[in-house]
């Protein structure tokens, strides 16, 4: 099977974990009423995942390495039976919150193998890019929620919204069990061991999975309160259009930004642009409130800080080499949604003044470009220097 067929139908399934993960999440008012649960019964249908993807990253990095054909198969079973499930009453809270547990199992088994699959399918010049793929499909399952999910309701109901993330995610779901048997063209040295211990002292691998906590749990915040910090100023109500502008922004970044640095063996740089910009642009914010002025600024910063995702998961997989791709990917993965929880979470401590919410997420990008200076300052994809 050609690799790019293999990629297209992860990317496809990639995708699906995010818009299972955040079916209901544009919906919440409409679903609660249908569901006869309280709102926030219905935001803990998306406050599963991140805390299953904290208890099951690295065990599913691990499996990954280890039988990465068997792993990602029943990743890609668990995303399609749990979009199935929500289908058997889709007005029942207990399937819902039955169909989001599956899903949710499944979802570390799909993305931690984004570096897996390009890895095991790509020569060494062309696993950038498609690593930058992977990550793309993830933004886009994202805005495919926020934006189909309020039309499919309003034509049809949860039954109508339900059904057609299934179809997509049991269409994906055949296409990488199909794909996945295609022997892998670089399967690695399989000497290597798979245990976690090599994690404990790799000051490289933390450096990056702290930068993945500012810039995951940046993301995650905005997206959560932006509503909220606009609201003091009179602009709530532009919070989603400007969530989707900066999450296109992102799209297209991460389409651009991952190979044109690798070439220029200037990663550390663009991931110190990115938390530099951050710690302006919320700063920007906080002073000028004017609707158009914030949706330029978030379109720049998420052109930046999507696009540092998979520069960094790219930058790890040059570093550990394929064989522990799965579990590097876990461990990111795992530092990028803590930070999603406690950025999240000290947001809504500070809410009630959106000059100290906005500070918030600045002094964090500040503590990310410290962080930042620790990163060797070029990089190089010599296949013989795949471990910096």
């Amino acid at each position: 099977m050609n690799r790019w067929v293999i990629l297209a139908g992860y990317g496809l399934l990639a995708a699906c974990s995010q818009l299972l993960w955040l079916s209901y999440a544009p919906i919440t008012t409409q679903a609660h009423r249908v569901m006869g649960v309280s709102v926030g019964a219905v935001g803990d249908l998306a406050g599963i995942f991140p805390l299953m993807y904290v208890v099951l990253a690295l065990p599913c990095g691990r499996w990954l390495d280890a039988r990465f054909e068997r792993a990602l198969s029943v990743g890609a079973i668990l995303t399609a039976g749990g979009g199935l499930l929500r289908l058997l009453h889709p007005a029942s809270y207990g399937w819902a919150l039955a169909g989001q547990f599956v899903v949710a199992v499944g979802q570390p088994l799909v993305l931690n193998s984004i570096t897996k699959v390009a890895a095991r399918y790509f020569p060494p010049e062309e696993r950038t890019g498609a690593i930058s793929i992977g990550s793309v499909s993830l933004y886009v399952g994202i805005l495919a929620a926020v934006l189909s999910g309020g039309p499919l309701f309003d034509a049809g109901g949860l039954r109508l919204l339900l059904s057609v993330q299934a179809a997509v995610a049991v269409v994906a779901g055949a296409w990488v069990v199909l794909a996945v048997r295609t022997p892998a063209a670089f399967r690695g040295d399989p000497s290597v061991a798979v245990s976690l211990r090599w994690l404990r002292g790799d000051r490289f691998m933390w450096v990056l999975g702290g930068l993945l906590f500012v810039g995951m749990g940046v993301f995650n915040a905005v997206a959560t309160w932006l509503d909220s910090i606009l609201g003091h100023f009179g602009r709530g109500g532009a919070a989603g259009y400007l969530i989707a502008i900066m999450t296109v922004a992102g799209i297209l970044g991460a389409a651009v930004v991952p190979q044109a640095v690798a070439k220029r063996g200037r990663r550390r740089a663009l991931l110190q642009t990115t938390v530099g910009v951050t710690a302006v642009a919320f700063l920007a914010i906080a002073a000028l409130h004017n609707v158009a002025f914030v949706g330029v600024i978030l379109f720049v910063e998420g052109f930046v800080l999507l696009a540092a995702l998979p520069v960094v998961l790219d930058w790890s997989e040059l570093h550990t080499g394929p064989e522990r791709a799965g579990a590097a990917v876990g461990f990111l993965l795992l530092a990028g949604n803590l930070g999603g929880v406690v950025l999240v979470l000290i947001v809504q401590g500070l809410i009630s003044n959106p000059y100290l919410s906005l500070g918030a997420l600045s002094v964090a990008a500040l503590a990310g470009l410290a962080l930042s200076t620790r990163l060797p300052a070029r990089t190089a994809d010599d296949p013989d220097q795949r471990r910096l």
